[in-house]
């Protein structure tokens, strides 16, 4: 069976492959920055951003001569803020040790910043030739229908079986397009839901198919249930400025900016929870005026509801305690300040509303 699987699957991909604008370049890094982009976002999305990204950094020295906001910058609106800055890092130290490039080796490759298991496999079998699977989302689902794995694959014991099984499967010198493949039939044909099992190339040995078992796998561990919380934000205006802060470099949107405020606490105001969140992010003192509006995002890990609120100081400069950096900014400037969703949203908002009273 696991002969035939190989065989029908490259026959397939030999047929069907998706053409992608980082498909068939030579260049390792091309691989790199797709594989990047690609973790946990559609090819959809990643495309222009890819495009861009290349034109702007085409090589590894490019990237790393670059500054952490400009990366970031060209990166806003991918998400997941850590895989640039990552990216980044592992640039500068390429270019510092000497070397310039990316190993060929994927033990070598998780030694950068960013590079786990599955994108070692990734880049060293499609930008290098070497016999190294590749494991991720999509792999894993095609694997566990078609061999109708009863195990979790978020456990270690299913993970451990895929990538034995990922290991298995390598045809001898294209380990690169098996890999391909199978992330193409995982985005193409076997979906998460509503799988096109007639189109299938791997119907006749698909296990799940047979025991009918194709909506229980791949088996998961129960999720948790994502937490929501309500954040509040302060619009602090000084003479037509607006007051934006630099997050610190690691953690969740590290390095981007945003709009000073903080999480609501049980029983507490929304004015109350600004006010606290104010003096001790920024040891300042505010004004709660009118409320500019309310946003939502859902991270993968919770919900957040949003509220701004336009302020004004009271008392002495703030200062970033927390933050990394202040800005005074123009409206009108903070299309040049790297943000999250919800604050370049507000930042569109408060565009959008300069210009009306210009008008």
């Amino acid at each position: 069976m696991k002969k035939r699987f190989g065989r029908l699957l490259l026959n397939w991909y030999d047929q069907n492959a998706r053409r992608l604008p980082w498909r068939g370049s030579a260049d390792p890094y091309a691989v790199w920055v797709s594989e990047v982009m690609l973790q946990q976002t559609r090819v959809e999305t990643v495309t222009p951003y890819y495009l861009r990204w290349m034109e702007r950094f085409p090589d590894i020295a490019s990237l790393a001569a670059a500054s952490d906001q400009e990366v970031l910058g060209m990166w806003e609106g991918l998400g997941y803020y850590a895989r640039a800055r990552n990216l980044w890092r592992a640039a500068r130290r390429l270019v510092e040790s000497g070397e310039g490039k990316l190993p060929a080796d994927a033990l070598d490759l998780e030694k950068l910043p960013g590079i786990g298991r599955y994108m070692a496999g990734a880049i060293a079998s499609i930008a290098f030739g070497a016999h190294e699977p590749a494991l991720d989302g999509n792999v894993k689902r095609v694997l566990a229908r078609v061999f109708d794995l009863e195990l979790p694959i978020d456990r270690p014991e299913g993970l451990k079986y895929l990538w034995s099984l990922a290991a298995e499967l390598l045809p001898a010198g294209r380990a690169g397009d098996h890999n391909q493949a199978l992330m193409d039939l995982g985005a193409l044909i076997c979906l998460a839901r509503n799988p096109k099992c007639d189109e299938c190339p791997l119907q006749a040995i698909c296990q799940a198919r047979r025991h009918d078992t194709r909506a229980l796998r791949p088996v998961r561990s129960p999720r948790r249930a994502i937490p929501h919380i309500t954040v509040v934000a302060a619009l602090i205006w000084k003479d037509g400025l607006v007051l934006i802060a630099r997050r610190p470099p690691h953690g969740l949107l590290g390095g981007m900016w945003e709009f000073p405020g903080g999480k609501q606490q049980t029983d507490e105001s929304l004015t109350a929870a600004l006010e606290r969140e104010i003096l001790e992010e920024l040891d300042a003192r505010i004004e709660v005026g009118i409320e500019l509006g309310v946003y939502r995002h859902a991270y993968t890990h919770m919900r957040v509801t949003l509220h701004a609120f336009h302020c004004r100081l009271t008392g002495a400069a703030p200062r970033p305690l927390e933050a990394s950096a202040l800005a005074w900014v123009k409206p009108g400037e903070l299309v040049n300040y790297p943000m999250g969703h919800i604050d370049r949203s507000i930042a569109n908002d408060l565009v959008k509303a300069a210009a009306i009273d210009c008008a």
